[in-house]
């Protein structure tokens, strides 16, 4: 894999095959890299690679990717990460997948870069339902065994970085309910069905997008290979 840097933080990313980009951003929460995407149903690269150009990244702080602790955190600066990879590499259009927290990261592109969002695919998507405790939880597990490695953030810092995330009030963290109804890129959720990626946050996703499509069963057999199927014809 590749690095480049920007704003203190050092990404780490690849780039396979060739065609019309596609940006995949994996699932794992905090620890969203791209090695998940072998761990898990659908994978982009093995799925898209022959007919695009799959960028795949580890985020900051996970895997090989990282940045300084500043408190200031927070979905935006995910995002900023994700646009500057894609124009390092000289993408301007792209197709977005993602899953897990995928889901709200890509969601952030759509908000913040609506004109170079060509198509998006959510799977799992992460999202809220009386459940707002599992993310901090998350978020404490996986900075316990990280605050040694940054001397330059103290608990203010940490807690605001967690609030930045999982303290928001949107069901799908990074675009408002009420603002759903305005997204005009062309959409396909794949359910989630359990406590961090609730179907009721992948059903309120489609029914408040415009023209948005739901799977309701794509992660094993037929409803897989259905699945990977309607991926390739929606992003062809």
């Amino acid at each position: 894999m590749q690095t480049f840097e920007r704003d203190g933080a050092r990404i780490r990313y690849a780039v396979h095959g060739s065609g019309f980009p596609v940006l995949a951003l994996a699932p794992g929460g905090m620890k969203s890299r791209a090695q998940a995407w072998e761990k898990v149903p659908w994978n982009p690269v093995a799925a898209l690679a022959g007919t695009h150009r799959v960028i795949v990244m580890d985020q900051r702080h996970a895997g090989g990717s990282t940045a300084p602790v500043t408190g200031d955190e927070g979905w935006a600066t995910y995002a900023a990460d994700q646009l500057a990879l894609l124009d390092h590499l000289g993408v301007d259009r792209f197709h977005v997948v993602g899953m897990c927290i995928g889901g709200p990261f890509l969601l952030n592109l759509i908000r913040s870069a609506p004109d170079r969002v060509e198509r998006a695919v959510a799977l799992q998507p992460i999202g809220l339902d009386d459940n707002r405790a599992l993310f901090y939880e998350l978020f404490d597990g996986w900075a316990v065994d990280r605050v040694g490695a940054h001397p330059e953030a103290g608990p203010a810092e940490w807690a605001a970085f967690r609030e930045g995330l999982f303290g928001v009030e949107p069901t799908l963290f990074t675009v408002p309910d009420a603002e759903l109804s305005a997204i005009t890129t062309p959409l396909l959720v794949l359910m989630g069905d359990d406590p961090h990626h609730p179907s009721s946050a992948s059903r309120l996703l489609a029914e408040r997008v415009p023209g948005a499509r739901l799977v309701p069963r794509w992660t094993e057999g037929a409803d897989l290979a259905a699945a990977t199927a309607t991926i390739a014809e929606f992003l062809g």
